[in-house]
C-alpha cells in the first residue's frame, strides 16, 4: 500500500497550532542551563511541528499551560 496521508492534519483543526511537549535531562544541557535548573534533574521542552525549541520550563504542567496561553494544543512525546 503506497498512499500518501498527510499526518499534519491528523485531528487538528485548520487555525489549531501543536505543540509537542518532552522531558529533557539537565546533564545534556548547556553548562549555563544546568547552572540555571538548580538541583532539578529534568526540565520540560516545547516544541513546534518542525522541531524548534519554543520554550524550556521547570514542569510538565508548566508547559501545558504555557502553550494554552498562547492558543496553542501541547501533546506530549515519549
Amino acid at each position: 500500500m503506497d498512499t500518501k496521508f498527510d499526518f499534519t492534519t491528523l485531528g487538528a483543526q485548520p487555525e489549531e497550532r501543536l505543540v509537542y511537549v518532552k522531558a529533557v535531562e539537565v546533564a545534556s544541557l548547556p553548562d549555563e542551563v544546568r547552572e540555571a535548573a538548580g538541583d532539578l534533574e529534568q526540565l520540560f521542552a516545547v516544541h513546534d511541528s518542525d522541531g524548534q525549541q519554543l520554550a524550556l520550563v521547570a514542569d510538565r504542567t508548566l508547559a501545558f499551560v504555557l502553550a494554552r496561553q498562547h492558543d496553542m494544543t501541547p501533546v506530549t512525546v515519549h
